[in-house]
């Protein structure tokens, strides 16, 4: 990833989420909190929560000034704590449908009246199953990764194996993640209380459609 990436989405996030001067953000699942480093740089206070220790040692090595937190996305603890939250990096994939509303109930309750929350998610129906195949492969630096998909209609999951071949060592470790219609997304938004306010094409002003790379979803707490 180029550094200018998190900066351009960070961009996007801010116009999204319209945060007033020192606003009180949440970043969930942080990862390695790529955008809330960024954000931080712009004067808000960054909250980062995410399961995994091994990101959350890089985040706090990056910036010890953010309050990063070790925690299940679908477990927030907070009430009308943030005037904004997102959940970026297409986390929101390897959710079923009982932990998708699980996990926008818990942003709709973290957040302020009138607060945004902004999702991508590489996984919307209308942007992977038009194109999906059975697999692919490319190459990263001295790396050669392959990937082979097998979806299940009945779940709308999507489970990938993913193979690494460097340097004559070979790798693979199995993902699942859910594909939902945007319809189906915007009705789980609605029963967490958290309003559509547009849907754009993957970190770009453009509108989503059918095809798009990705989607991302802006919506209002009621």
């Amino acid at each position: 990833m180029s550094p200018e990436q998190p900066r351009k989405e960070a961009d996007f996030l801010e116009r999204a989420l319209r945060p007033v001067p020192n606003a009180q953000l949440l970043d969930v699942p942080c990862g390695n909190g790529r955008h809330a480093l960024e954000l931080a740089t712009r004067g808000y206070s960054m909250t980062g929560v995410d399961s995994s220790e091994e990101f959350l040692a890089d985040a706090r090595a990056a910036s010890p000034s953010i309050r990063w937190l070790l925690g299940d996305m679908c477990e927030l603890p907070w009430r009308d704590a943030f005037d904004g939250v997102y959940c970026c990096g297409n986390s929101f994939g390897y959710l079923n449908a009982a932990s998708a509303h699980t996990f926008l109930a818990a942003v709709a309750g973290a957040l302020k009246p009138g607060g945004r929350f902004v999702m991508d998610t590489g996984m919307a129906a209308e942007s992977i199953l038009p194109s999906l195949g059975k697999g692919r492969w490319h190459r990263l630096g001295d790396m050669i990764v392959l990937s082979e998909n097998q979806y299940h209609p009945a779940e709308s999951r999507l489970d990938i194996d993913y193979t690494f071949i460097q340097n004559g060592k070979v790798e693979t470790h199995p993902s699942s993640s859910y594909c939902f219609t945007t319809g189906e997304l915007c009705r789980m938004h609605a029963v967490a209380g958290l309003e559509l306010v547009e849907m754009f094409d993957w970190f770009v002003d453009q509108p989503y459609q059918l095809g798009s790379r990705g989607l991302v979803m802006v919506s209002q707490k009621r």
